[in-house]
């Protein structure tokens, strides 16, 4: 059954009716829509406000410091802060793949292209994820207060510039909490209490079972399967309590937890989560770091944190005449920033906000390669989070190790490849084998580090860490792939994320467009990244091994998922369309037939209808949508996304959420990667560079007459400002980072423009007389 998609709500549903609702706990209308002065922080409109806690986690006021995250909501009468670590992690290793002689891609092979007999690789690799309870990511506990007495709340704002949670009740208390940007606590103060009030630290219900949630994925169990031991609670000081749980194997954790009454009406303390036996464990235990923070007192922190936060958003900034984009823009901002930092795990599933349900999260909460890992990276580059964004390559690279054995194992060859779902080691978790143990993963990956490079211009990244991760995963693809009968290289087996879910006919004997894209891409950045290091030997080999693999296959209706096999059905996953998005290996820029192409596979996609599309299909088309410069097309996917698929704290729920007909999906597992493309969309539709050629405002709606940006990165390491008024480019500034030739489309004339600029140097235009 096909479904219409040209429409942003459906005709039985009210329009005004919703749009009001959205804006009853999304966001404070404004007076006006007229682009403002850019000011270097998020205004209050783009706030979380709400009447009343929430009173589910997947809704919470979420707050982080990539190492660190806490989910501030109402659980019964008490006022909660659940959190989280996220190196927090049960690394129990799958026994079969540790010790079963056909865990192997000959195995999977055999079994699929002579037996035809799926069983015994459902059993040796699918079935780990409904059997068996880890590897997982794991919760770390709470604090919560008991509320009641306070009576009736008037407000609770996140304020995203500050990314500090205040509540305020109609009797006059008020409440602060934030996690420290530049340490490991977290800090709460309460003002004009009428009594008083004592935090109470509640652990994991390691040894209790809890009902599960039936509307998460069949994966998710209760914590109590793990089988801890709950851990202890110790009062070594007043006003001082200390959490230790042991985990699996040789990983613990520890929450310490102070707090001081100053006087009957105010209560101020802070908390502190260290871990033990991880990458990222500390030297010191909890309550040694939390007496060192406590010494500092709640001002003093505040201005750190604050000082952190204000530096973070001088980054770059945005203005545009849709409240509820800009409004979701700097949402996705704020939880880029609070999710992926320095010396801290990548962004995963959930990231910093694991399920606070008693449960195991969704997925195992893990690191989903097959594009959720991929999607939450995307609009760090263009949004100048550099540092944030290299957080995903540094983690690559330390588990690069970990790939070259697996790759070794599961593959028999050398080179490398990475676990498409991995856990924080980047060691293999089960799963639907088509995608959980895909041949071509670490193609897709490799993107990150030619983004990272090409954003930074930084000619050490490239030598000593995208270079060589490339050139690895380049030998793997030539040493596991066949020459087929076309004389053309092939994969012996193939897969495409999702596509006939776990069936036997998910895999495909001709490779895949997406195993193809990931593969061509390798190649194509492997010859760019050699020549720019003058490896000339080396790049002329990357070439001549791209001309051994085939084209993407395509028909009269665009890219299909396979030779001979196009997308027949509705589906969520648009990765056979990788080569031109992201890759940009097909691209409009380069002329007719790519165009024509293009246009044909989003007009598939689209006459398919949104049966079984989730939310981030919707992010991800939208992408697509400024591609192709369809800025109303981009609108109207991203306005379905956060209405229809958006908890009202912004966190991406996967299903439609209206039941408007979106989606058959109307589940709520909470993941990430939805939101991070939705920003990216967003940056897309007001400035492209993947081309080499910036080009201003692109992919603007038709009713859009004023936008503007500061500080965008556009690859070549150049910082770019512009300003869009009365329908068109008023002025705009190009810096240069690290020097070099500057091509940019003139938005005055259409002409290109070719500049050699030095580091610092900074090219400005203004619109000529009569623009």
């Amino acid at each position: 059954m096909k479904t219409q998609t040209n429409l942003l709500l459906p005709s039985s549903i009210d329009k005004k009716t919703i749009y009001e609702q959205e804006v009853s706990y999304s966001f404070i209308k404004e007076d006006s829509l007229k682009t403002r002065i850019v000011s270097n922080l998020p205004q209050p409109i783009n706030d979380l406000v709400f009447q009343s806690l929430p009173t589910v986690w997947d809704e919470a006021i979420p707050l982080g410091n990539g190492i660190i995250g806490a989910l501030i909501w109402q659980k019964g009468d008490n006022l909660r802060i659940g959190i989280d670590r996220a190196d927090l992690w049960d690394l129990r290793p799958v026994k079969e793949f540790e010790k079963s002689k056909n865990y192997s891609y000959r195995f999977v092979c055999e079994q699929i292209i002579h037996k035809k007999d799926l069983k015994p690789v459902q059993s040796l690799i699918d079935d780990r994820s409904r059997l068996d309870p880890a590897p997982t990511k794991i919760p770390a506990g709470g604090i919560e207060f008991c509320i009641k007495p306070l009576g009736e709340i008037e407000q609770v704002r996140l304020d995203v510039a500050r990314a500090v949670c205040h509540i305020h009740w109609k009797n006059g208390v008020k409440a602060q909490f934030f996690i420290h940007a530049a340490d490991n606590s977290g800090r709460f103060i309460f003002e004009n209490l009428p009594s008083e009030l004592i935090p109470l630290l509640v652990v994991p219900s390691y040894e209790e079972s809890t009902n599960l949630d039936v509307s998460m994925p069949k994966s998710v169990r209760p914590l109590s399967s793990l089988g801890y031991k709950k851990g202890i609670i110790l009062h070594p000081k007043k006003n001082i309590l200390v959490y230790h749980q042991q985990a699996w194997g040789k990983v613990s954790y520890e929450i310490a937890l102070t707090w001081n009454t100053f006087n009957s009406s105010t209560l101020e303390g802070s908390f502190c989560v260290t871990s033990k036996g991880t990458w990222y464990s500390e030297s010191k235990k909890a309550q040694q770091l939390l007496e060192q923070s406590s010494h500092i007192s709640y001002k003093k922190a505040l201005q750190q944190h604050v000082a952190w936060w204000k530096n973070y958003w001088a980054q770059s900034e945005i203005s545009i005449p849709d409240p509820l984009l800009e409004k979701q823009w700097y949402l996705e901002q704020y939880k880029f920033g609070a999710s992926s930092r320095k010396n801290a795990p990548p962004i995963s599933l959930q990231a910093i906000w694991t399920a606070d349900n008693g449960q195991t999260p969704p997925w195992r909460g893990d690191f989903h390669n097959d594009l959720n890992t991929q999607l939450s990276y995307w609009p760090g580059y263009s949004s100048n989070h550099l540092e944030e964004s290299s957080v995903f390559t540094d983690w690559l690279w330390k588990i690069k190790d970990n790939s070259k054995d697996f790759t070794h194992r599961f593959f028999g060859v050398k080179g490398l490849n990475v676990p498409c779902i991995a856990t924080l080691t980047g060691k293999a978790i089960g799963g639907w084998s088509p995608y959980s143990h895909s041949p071509s993963t670490a193609g897709w990956l490799c993107h990150y580090f030619y983004l990272q490079w090409k954003y930074s211009m930084d000619k050490d990244f490239l030598m000593n860490r995208a270079y060589p991760f490339v050139k690895q995963t380049a030998i793997y693809f030539n040493n596991i792939s066949v020459i087929g009968d076309n004389g053309k290289r092939k994969l012996p087996l193939s897969s495409s994320p999702e596509i006939n879910d776990n069936r036997i006919d998910a895999w495909f004997t001709e490779t895949t467009n997406y195993d193809l894209s990931n593969i061509r891409l390798t190649y194509t950045v492997a010859t760019e990244m050699a020549n720019a290091l003058g490896e000339r030997n080396e790049a002329a080999r990357w070439q001549k091994l791209l001309e051994e693999w085939p084209q993407e296959a395509s028909d009269e209706n665009g890219l299909l998922i396979a030779p001979n096999y196009p997308l027949k059905e509705s589906h969520r996953h648009l990765s056979h369309m990788l080569s031109f998005h992201p890759f940009g290996l097909i691209d409009v820029s380069k002329g007719d037939t790519d165009k024509a192409l293009i246009l044909k596979s989003i007009k598939h996609f689209e006459d398919l209808g949104p049966d079984w599309w989730i939310g981030y299909t919707y992010a991800w088309l939208a992408n697509m949508k400024a591609r192709v410069m369809d800025g109303d097309g981009a609108l109207k996917n991203l306005h379905i996304f956060i209405k229809a698929f958006c908890s009202p704290n912004s966190f991406h729920l996967n299903g439609d959420q209206t039941r408007s007909g979106y989606s058959r999906f109307d589940y709520r597992p909470f993941t990430l990667e939805g939101n991070f493309a939705c920003a990216s969309a967003i940056q897309e539709m007001l400035m492209q560079s993947h081309t080499g050629v910036i080009k201003l405002f692109p992919a603007l709606p038709h009713n859009w007459k004023d936008a503007s940006f500061k500080r965008f990165r556009a690859m070549g390491a150049f910082l770019v400002s512009a300003v869009y008024q009365n329908c068109s480019v008023k002025e705009f500034t190009v810096e240069s980072e690290k020097g070099g030739l500057l091509r940019m489309e003139n938005p005055y004339t259409g002409e290109l423009i070719e500049k050699e600029m030095k580091a610092g140097e900074v090219f400005r235009l203004t619109a000529p007389a009569g623009k």
